[in-house]
Order: structure tokens, then C-alpha cells, then sequence
């Protein structure tokens, strides 16, 4: 079994002990992206920014791994409140246009960096 890791200056680089996404058997293992702006390296206030964000850096890994967002089998969306499921919910939607992976979304009591969304993704390679 083959692993490759993916790694891009395109997204944020790993704040612990893994890696932005491994390429194994023909499937992509994306970690979750919290919404940092990688022309500030900031993560902004607003969680529709932040769920912009987190999608573009999903779709910067996917890119240097080799794959898109046609590809994507299953999405993990978590959320520090529920209440802005709707607003992440019209940005995700946009974003596949159509391409609708599987999805589990959860309500965490908090993520890293002080996000509200974090989007982790596996996609075929």
C-alpha cells in the first residue's frame, strides 16, 4: 500500500503532528481546514469568510494532489454553533454546485485558532 503525503503552500500549513492530506489507493484523506485566509494567514471574524476560506484550502490540496471537488466522496463540517448552519450551508452548497459528496456536520465546543468552521474531506485520487 503506497501513502504519498500532499502538502501545499497553497493552504495552511499543520499546527500538531499531521499532515494536510495523504494519498492512498486511489483515495485522499484531507484534514479538517479551518478558514484561514492565506493571503493574510489570518482567519477572519466572519464564519462565511471562514467557510469561504476553509473550502479554498480544501480545493488547494485537492489541486496538488491532483484531484477537484467533483471528487469528493465525504465532507466533515464542524461547527462551534449551530446556529450558523444555514449561512455554511448556502456557502458549501455554492461551492460543489451540484457535486454533492456525503456530509456529517457536528456543533464542537470550540476548534483550534479560535474557529467557528472546520471542513475536512475525502476525495478520490
Amino acid at each position: 500500500m503506497a501513502k504519498e503525503i500532499i502538502n501545499t503552500t497553497e493552504a495552511p500549513a499543520a499546527i500538531g503532528p499531521y499532515v494536510q492530506a495523504v494519498k492512498s489507493n486511489g483515495t485522499l484523506y484531507i484534514s479538517g481546514q479551518l478558514g484561514f485566509d492565506m493571503s493574510t494567514g489570518e482567519i477572519p471574524a466572519d464564519v462565511e469568510e471562514q467557510a469561504k476560506n476553509s473550502l479554498k484550502n480544501l480545493d488547494a490540496i485537492m489541486k496538488a494532489a491532483g484531484t477537484d471537488k467533483s471528487k469528493v466522496l465525504k465532507t466533515t463540517i464542524f461547527l462551534t454553533d449551530m446556529g450558523d448552519f444555514a449561512k455554511v450551508n448556502e456557502i458549501y452548497g455554492a461551492f460543489f454546485e451540484g457535486h454533492n459528496p456525503a456530509r456529517s456536520c457536528f456543533a464542537v465546543a470550540a476548534l483550534p485558532k479560535d474557529g467557528k468552521v472546520e471542513i475536512e474531506c475525502i476525495a478520490e485520487a
